[in-house]
């Protein structure tokens, strides 16, 4: 799809901490957009926006602060959901979105592009889908021309109806399904919404218009999790039941998938409705040409995997804290446990005792407890502890170390080692080292990605083993570096000077990501 770029275009981003408007950043600052990003908390933005993008205060519930926001804008983009808020939905987006018209016509805003909800919302109890399309009304008849989508299920890791079809078959080797999963829809890929997003931007408009997107293969929510189901070798038993309410629903969701406790009944509620498209007129103005569900899902997740390879947990996951918990944090599919030290060095002083670890030299904590798992590891098949490592000082990238593997090595920021011993799933060791106003932490982070039911299973069981293991041996790491242990390159002593409790935001005993 080719795009003018159009650098003089101011285009504000409402939204933008959220999944779609924190992607659709991204993808116009590739085309040099003038970009500003509205928010109504504008810290939640810094640091996950480039320095030349403006980021803003603006609320639409408060009026008195979308002219500023909204000042010298060409193209406003309207990407607020209140679907988690507390109170009367349907009132609140209604109010929010007739104050945004209003003040965007009052500064003059050539077009707004909104992203709403596909499905009948006329016939339906869905408080939600009604919201959605009054949201859109309210936008088209405002004066402002206004270019509206529709869109049916969103597949992309963090995508919420995504996250909870995969959260199910992740769990629930056996499923009780509802009526309501053989509604049918139209899963469309969040690349595929992206470029539609992308394109309205410059695409001829007389007046207000309305289009309906989706992707290539229509079908219902039981076969959306029998498709993710397949992508990630996971086979499960759906047994069907008359009785499950939206009501009821909601409550075992809640039980399953606690993420979704606050937007279980308003999601269920919407997408009981069927959203598959009706009006073609997308095909025929458009130049995207959507994928299908199968290459959805997997560039679904192997997006995901590349930009898990590059988070920096203490950036990427400070912006919504989140209490902490027995094993971790979950992030998505994927669970987290990460903790921090302090010492006084450079970082190219501290990474060469990170580099070195395993092999001959040890884990630097309890390495009779790695040959025992070895052992366990050689009875089930797996590659077990005797590999070793090619060279007892430095590694790079493949290199073999034990029972891990050498995924990424940014020398002297990064080592992220894979696993492959048998854990029911994926796992990951990642370090991290940075240096700021002279001082330097060393992030130690374990990921987890379960495989279904027995992967949850063995991480819980044995998270106190890895709690225990993980912090002694990054307090290891860290009396290495006080000069005890020195590699053989590197001979300056070194001092200690705190433990992760140094740091804002961290307990005692472990720095917990969300």
């Amino acid at each position: 799809m080719m795009i003018e770029r159009k650098t003089e275009s101011k285009v504000l981003i409402t939204g933008a901490t959220g999944y779609v408007g924190g992607r659709l950043i991204s993808r116009l600052k590739d085309l040099d957009f003038s970009l500003r990003c509205m928010a109504r908390r504008p810290s939640n933005l810094l640091g996950r926006v480039c320095e030349d993008v403006e980021v803003v205060h603006g609320d639409v519930n408060e009026p008195i602060t979308l002219d500023a926001a909204l000042e010298g804008v060409e193209t406003a983009f309207y990407l607020v959901h209140a679907l988690a808020a507390s109170g009367d939905l349907e009132s609140m987006e209604l109010s929010g979105a007739r104050n945004f018209a209003e003040a965007a016509k009052r500064a003059k805003v050539k077009r707004i592009i909104y992203l709403g909800g596909l499905g009948d919302s006329k016939n339906s109890d869905s408080a939600h889908m009604r919201s959605r399309h009054a949201v859109g009304e309210a936008l088209r008849y405002s004066g402002v021309p206004t270019l509206e989508f529709r869109a049916s299920v969103i597949i992309g890791s963090g995508s919420l109806s995504f996250e909870l079809i995969r959260s199910l078959v992740n769990r629930l080797p056996i499923m009780i399904v509802p009526k309501w999963v053989r509604v049918q829809a139209q899963p469309i890929a969040i690349d595929d919404v992206l470029d539609y997003l992308v394109e309205a931007i410059s695409i001829p408009m007389k007046s207000s218009t309305l289009y309906e997107i989706g992707g290539q293969d229509k079908l219902s929510y039981l076969e959306l999790m029998k498709h993710y189901g397949d992508a990630v070798s996971l086979n499960r038993l759906y047994l069907n039941v008359p009785f499950l309410t939206p009501w009821l629903s909601s409550l075992w969701l809640n039980l399953v998938t606690p993420l979704f406790a606050k937007v279980g009944r308003k999601l269920i509620d919407s997408i009981r409705i069927p959203s598959v498209v009706s009006d073609h007129n997308a095909s025929r103005d458009f130049q995207v040409q959507p994928m299908p569900v199968t290459e959805a899902i997997r560039r679904a997740l192997d997006e995901e995997d590349a930009a898990f390879r590059q988070t920096h947990w203490a950036d990427a996951l400070s912006s919504t804290p989140a209490k902490k918990s027995y094993g971790g944090q979950q992030y998505r599919s994927r669970i987290v446990d990460s903790r921090i030290i302090q010492v006084e060095c450079s970082a190219e002083e501290a990474f060469p005792f990170v580099e070195r670890i395993g092999g001959e030299n040890g884990w630097y904590y309890a390495t009779w407890l790695w040959r025992i798992r070895g052992v366990l590891d050689r009875l089930f098949g797996g590659v077990g502890m005797q590999r070793g490592r090619r060279d007892a000082e430095r590694l790079r990238a493949g290199d073999i170390v034990d029972c891990w593997r050498v995924e990424d090595i940014e020398k002297p920021q990064t080592l992220l080692l894979r696993a492959e011993m048998k854990v029911f799933g994926r796992a990951w060791l990642q370090f991290e080292i940075e240096t700021q106003d002279g001082r330097t932490s060393i992030r130690q982070t374990a990921i987890y990605d379960p495989h279904g039911f027995l992967g949850l299973v063995y991480w819980y069981s044995l998270y106190p083993l890895h709690e225990l293991v993980f912090q002694g041996m990054l307090r290891s790491i860290g009396k290495a570096i006080s000069g005890k242990e020195r590699p053989t390159h590197y001979s300056k002593p070194i001092k200690v000077i705190g433990s992760h409790e140094s740091l804002p935001g961290c307990n005692q005993e472990t720095d917990i990501l969300q």
